[in-house]
């Protein structure tokens, strides 16, 4: 595979267009549209949230119902959640106003909105911003680009990845852009994605394949605890690559979803390593697991410990508090068989073996947690499974960022 620059317009045949609509900021982009110049395949994951907002209901009907998707129109700002039949009516309005300029079916428009919850979308404002954006449509990389940027709502930085390999002789590429920063919680968490591919492949297969994947990626991140009521992922495939169509699991079906992978699990760390109020990403890597389910739990408990976020921000090696989330995580294994390391740039240092604290030197364990990107890696002795979990410190500009979210 060969890792490129590029987002959403990476793909053959996708372009995207950003605008400052005035949904509820002011002086930025606050709307995106990805477009396609052929209609897609489309496959979607949402959140687990009983609290469902419109977007994401519209948007389950149309990669459920429709017999394709074209277009993608994006709010930041204003959640459209806890909004009623008045935000289903947005959605509608949204899709016919975009469909009508783009000339293409209603029912081949998806959208999507994040933001606060429980206000009404100003629609004169979002109607003006689609209209405005359908001239601007392109395929350039900044177009792409400025997209992403236009998508952010507490993030401190844009987020993409793409990547290129080849299927039946023919060149195919993959591009994604994402937001996430804060609500985020395994499980879908909080966050929009949007992955652009020019592969031809069934329908079928790439629902299974996104539905696969997520468990690995967009599933094992948290920075908070909080699930979203509007997580969303969309995956949309043109076919303009131009390849034989992947209609089995076969191996351009293996690679395609190894190059799925790349995009979602990159997208994934850099939402973990932008979470609110953070200065580290803090990744937990569970192996010698007996299942795949065990690993996965007691790598997500780690991650999510409050008290064990809190020792990352002070970079204090205070492994009780890894061993604890371990412990209250529900899977089963012997405390005094665990060997636990930290590793960052600044080097590896094993911490405990089988469950008691070896005589490390404090100061090298401090420099090590003291890097951007920190790894703790918790050896349970018991098989040959493994699981890789990503989350953040959690600091006090978390607490001040969403004390006043709303104002």
């Amino acid at each position: 595979m060969n890792y490129i620059d590029g987002g959403v317009t990476a793909a053959k045949g996708f372009q995207a267009a950003s605008t400052a609509a005035g949904i509820k900021y002011k002086g930025r982009k606050d709307m995106a549209m990805i477009y396609s110049q052929k209609p897609c395949r489309a496959a979607g994951t949402f959140t687990t949230n009983v609290v469902k907002a419109a977007p994401v209901k519209w948007d389950q009907q149309i990669v459920r119902d429709s017999a394709c998707a074209q277009a993608v129109v994006i709010n930041a700002g204003i959640a459209n959640a806890c909004t009623g039949e008045e935000g289903m009516g947005y959605c509608r309005d949204t899709a016919e106003v975009a469909a009508a300029c783009l000339e293409i079916p209603a029912d081949s428009v998806l959208v999507a909105s994040t933001g606060v919850i429980g206000m009404q979308l100003p629609m004169d404002r979002l109607a003006a911003g689609v209209r405005t954006m359908v001239p601007m449509l392109d395929g350039s990389r900044e177009s792409g680009l400025e997209a992403s940027r236009a998508i952010m709502t507490t993030d401190t930085r844009n987020k993409e990845a793409a990547v290129q390999f080849q299927i039946g002789g023919k060149t195919v590429t993959i591009g994604g852009m994402c937001k996430g920063s804060g609500m985020i919680h395994p499980n879908m968490c909080t966050m929009l994605a949007f992955v652009t591919t020019d592969l031809a492949i069934s329908r079928e297969l790439l629902q299974e394949a996104l539905s696969e994947d997520i468990r690995d990626t967009y599933n094992m991140i948290s920075v908070d605890g909080d699930t979203s009521t509007n997580d969303t992922v969309l995956l949309l495939a043109n076919g303009m690559a131009g390849n034989p169509e992947i209609t089995e699991k076969n191996q351009d079906y293996e690679l395609f979803c190894k190059a799925l992978n790349y995009v979602n699990e990159t997208l994934a760390k850099k939402m973990a390593g932008d979470g609110e109020g953070c200065t580290a990403l803090f990744e937990a890597k569970v192996v010698g697991a007996e299942s795949k389910a065990q690993a996965v739990t007691l790598s997500k408990s780690i991650i999510t410990s409050s008290l064990t976020k809190a020792a990352i921000f002070g970079h204090d090696a205070n492994w009780g508090r890894i061993l604890c989330a371990m412990g209250y995580s529900g899977a089963l294994f012997d405390p005094e068989k665990v060997d636990l390391y930290f590793e960052s740039a600044a080097g590896k240092l094993q911490i405990i073996r089988d469950g008691v604290a070896l005589d490390y030197s404090e100061e090298e364990a401090t420099k090590i947690l003291s890097q951007p990107e920190v790894t703790a890696i918790a050896d349970v002795k018991m098989g040959n499974a493994s699981a890789t979990a990503w989350g953040c410190d959690l600091t006090f500009d978390y607490v001040k960022i969403n004390a006043d979210y709303r104002s």
